[in-house]
């Protein structure tokens, strides 16, 4: 009987333990987080086929979003759109003549 109960306790914990990591990103600021990430990694990556790869605020704007992503993981979705928002000016600016 203990060994049952023992089981029934571990799958309790491990399902409160799966709803408390998971569930962060479904909030508001979490979509938008990730969907603006998910748009402005896009536009780095056009901006670099059109032959702004190297330039220094391609650079800047790359490693802007690439802390986007980690600020994402660490459900800091804050931190996350700001330096997408400045990731986003880095890459219109790699563009202008």
């Amino acid at each position: 009987m203990t060994a049952t109960r023992t089981r029934n306790a571990l799958a309790a914990l491990a399902c409160l333990l799966l709803v408390n990591c998971g569930g962060k990103i479904a909030t508001t600021q979490g979509q938008e987080c990730s969907s603006q990430l998910r748009i402005a990694n896009q536009e780095l990556q056009d901006a670099k086929v059109k032959g702004f790869g190297g330039s220094i605020e391609w650079l800047k704007a790359a490693d802007l979003l690439l802390a986007a992503g980690t600020q994402e993981q660490l459900e800091r979705f804050d931190s996350c759109l700001d330096k997408v928002r400045r990731a986003r000016l880095y890459i219109r600016a790699a563009q202008k003549p």
